[in-house]
This record gives C-alpha cells, sequence and structure tokens, in this order.
C-alpha cells in the first residue's frame, strides 16, 4: 500500500481550529486513494486531539535535532510527505531529503503566516493593513519552504494572487485547495426560531482574542438598540483576559468550547467576526453559511470567500457600520433570508468537495509521475533546498551532538 506521511506541529484538533478540521479533509483524500497514512509530530496529545486510530493512521511522536526520525523515515519510505506548515519544513524537510529524495514533499500552509504577522504588527501600530510590511524575515522563511517543496496547497485565492504577483511564485508549484464541504443542510431553523448573537474562534488564536476585545468596545452600542439580545463568546483555551470579560448583566457571555459547532450555530441569528487583521479562509464563515448562520464581518474576514458572489451577511469597514450592520441584519428578516441564501449559494458555487476532490488527485498523481522534471523546472527550489538547508542541517546536528553528550 502507498504510504503517506504527515508531519504536524501538533495533532489535528478539528473540533477547536478549522486548521485541524482542513487537515481532516486532506486525510480523507489521501485515503480515498488508498494510502496509509501515517501522523508524526513532535506535540503532545490533548484532551480535543481526533482519535486518528479509529480511522486507521497510524500516529507518530519525533523529535526535533535527533537522528531516531531517519531510520523512522527510511523504513516508513513514504511516497508523499505532507508538512502542515513551514516551521515543519524548515525542521524535518532536509531529514525527508537527505533519507528519502523520491518523496514528494507537499507543505500545507493552513494560511500564509507572514500576511498573518504582518497585518497583526501593522494593527498594533495604528496602520491600515494596506500599509502593512510583508517584505519580513518571516516572509523570506516561509517563501523559501514554499520554493523547496514540490508543491504548496493554499487555501485562499487572495494569497494565490499575491505569491504569485508580488512574489513571483510560479504557478506551476501552487495549488488552490479551499476548505471543503460534503453537504449543505438548508432546512435550518427559521430567522423566528434564533435568537441572540454569536461569535467563535480558537481563544489561542491572536486574532480572534483581539475580535473579541473589539466586540467588548462594539457590544454596548448594539445591546441599546436591542436590549433583549445576547452575545454569546465560544472558543476553546481562552485566556484569563477573556474569561474576566464575562458579564451576564451586559448581555456579554463567554460560553467556552463547543463540542457539536453545527448544533450550538443553528440556535443563533446572526454570527459577528470583527476580524482586524488574519489571514486565510475563516472557518466559522464557512461554518456559519453552512448551518444557514448570516455573519456581520470586516474585509479581511471576507477575504477569499465570495468571489463575486454575494456575501452571505455583511462586510464591513468601520466600527459604526459594523454596529449599525449587525443591528439590521438581526432585526430584519427579508434582509437576513437573503443573507441566509447567500451563504448557501457561495458553499454550492465555491467550496463543494466534488468541486476540487478528482482534480486534486489527479494532479498528485500526474506530479509523483513526473516528479524529476517538475523539480527541475523549479531549479530555484533545488537552490534553495541546496544552500539553505545546508545550514539548518548542520545546525541541526550540533544540537543532537550537543544533546547527547550531555
Amino acid at each position: 500500500m502507498k504510504q503517506l506521511l504527515i508531519i504536524g506541529h501538533t495533532f489535528p484538533e478539528p473540533s477547536t481550529t478549522a486548521a485541524g478540521s482542513r487537515m481532516m479533509q486532506l486525510v480523507e483524500l489521501f485515503q480515498e486513494e488508498n494510502y496509509q497514512i501515517t501522523f508524526a509530530s513532535t506535540a503532545a496529545f490533548s484532551e480535543k486531539t481526533e482519535n486518528l486510530h479509529a480511522q486507521n493512521i497510524s500516529v507518530k511522536n519525533i523529535r526535533l535535532n535527533d537522528a531516531s526520525f531517519d531510520e523512522f523515515i527510511k523504513e516508513l519510505n513514504p511516497e508523499i510527505v505532507i508538512f502542515d506548515r513551514y516551521i515543519t519544513e524548515e525542521q524535518f524537510g532536509w531529514r525527508v531529503s537527505e533519507n528519502c529524495p523520491n518523496a514528494l514533499k507537499i507543505l500545507d500552509t493552513e494560511d500564509l503566516h507572514f500576511l498573518r504577522k504582518a497585518r497583526e504588527e501593522a494593527v498594533k501600530n495604528n496602520k491600515p493593513i494596506s500599509e502593512a510590511n510583508l517584505f519580513s524575515e518571516t516572509a523570506k522563511r516561509e517563501l523559501a519552504s514554499i520554493l523547496r517543496c514540490d508543491l504548496s496547497l493554499i487555501i485562499s485565492e487572495y494569497e494565490i494572487e499575491l505569491l504569485q504577483n508580488t512574489f513571483k511564485i510560479s504557478s506551476e508549484i501552487l495549488y488552490y485547495l479551499p476548505f471543503l464541504v460534503e453537504t449543505i443542510s438548508e432546512n435550518t431553523p427559521s430567522f423566528e426560531q434564533r435568537q441572540n448573537f454569536f461569535t467563535i474562534g480558537n481563544l489561542l488564536h491572536a486574532p480572534n482574542v483581539d475580535s473579541v476585545l473589539q466586540l467588548k468596545q462594539i457590544w454596548p452600542e448594539i445591546k441599546s438598540q436591542l436590549p433583549e439580545a445576547e452575545l454569546h463568546i465560544y472558543g476553546a483555551y481562552a485566556p484569563q483576559q477573556i474569561l474576566q470579560l464575562n458579564n451576564k448583566k451586559e448581555g456579554f457571555i463567554i460560553k467556552g468550547w463547543a463540542e457539536d459547532v453545527e448544533t450550538v450555530m443553528k440556535n443563533y441569528r446572526v454570527q459577528l467576526a470583527p476580524l482586524r487583521f488574519g489571514a486565510g479562509l475563516k472557518g466559522k464563515l464557512l461554518d456559519g453559511m453552512q448551518f444557514g448562520l448570516p455573519s456581520v464581518t470586516t474585509e479581511v474576514g471576507a477575504e477569499g470567500m465570495n468571489g463575486e458572489l454575494q456575501i452571505g451577511g455583511s462586510v464591513t469597514t468601520s466600527k459604526e457600520d459594523f454596529i449599525n450592520a449587525s443591528v439590521k441584519l438581526y432585526s430584519e428578516e427579508k434582509l437576513w433570508n437573503q443573507a441566509q441564501l447567500n451563504g448557501f449559494e457561495i458553499i454550492k458555487q465555491r467550496f463543494q468537495k466534488s468541486l476540487f476532490s478528482e482534480d486534486f488527485k489527479r494532479h498528485i498523481r500526474t506530479l509523483s509521475l513526473k516528479l524529476e522534471k517538475h523539480r527541475q523546472e523549479n531549479f530555484i527550489g533545488q537552490i534553495f533546498q541546496h544552500h539553505t538547508l545546508q545550514s539548518t542541517k548542520y545546525l541541526s546536528k550540533w544540537i543532537a551532538e550537543k544533546n547527547s553528550s550531555k
């Protein structure tokens, strides 16, 4: 049976992060192609880690800067290796190339980390994100990783265009693969059956923490116009600065982790997502559209979502605009119904699994067959492979030797 090795920064947690859901979608695609999958990580398991064994996926704990990985990967001898972000490629990519040179190396970027960090820095410095400095050290590292890999999976059309137009990355080593939705449940509770506002996000993730802090400022204005409404905040791993915002009297309620997002989302009328920075696609907005929950968000939140279609809710550019749109969408049934229909249409036309799965599998098969030619055409990537990773390799070997002598 064909072997696929996935090297993850953490083990996937699809119930807490969109990245975890994305990883399990990739796993499913390769299982449909009859790959035996091994998931390896340096991280520990958590109580929310996906039960990979139950899905016939082997699990391996690996160590940084340790030659034991070399023996492990030689024995496994995978046809394909997937890195779940550029950091894992930096850590293990040279070992993969050295021990399994014929393995197809795929980088799943999840989102462009350098883009997210640049925007966060701009917001901290009270600059518009259009002025974010993209030409950072993180960008150099992430782009080098993209060039070293045979293929990079990009989740957002905006990010594909950024890589091609601003950084001149060849389209031959990029592949657009967004979140994938298998089924759409249009038989959802009606406007009248739903109440209250909703927001969700993993609260270890800086954009989500900032979004909740923004809502704390915005919420009193919405509450004054809709005194019966409450805002319920969901998300795993909430820090103390978020937990202490809980205020029943104000209707600003911290709910914690949502075990079943679909069931929870179908209770609410409007999702609020005032994201000031971030990158990639926002899983919360996709889930909202899938489960009939219109959203009010920002240009960053909506980026890459709707293409030429009408968004499933409202996209705002200021706090005042956000407040007005939230009250309007919550109050006007006709507007709400149209927003819900818009969301269903976006899912159907832009994110249905059937639109992408067969082409992706075909692309991987073709790439595997012509890998040598593909690498010759991406010769700049081979230069990066040779030079950049020599320094990484010998630093790692030095650390390993230092550790063994303790």
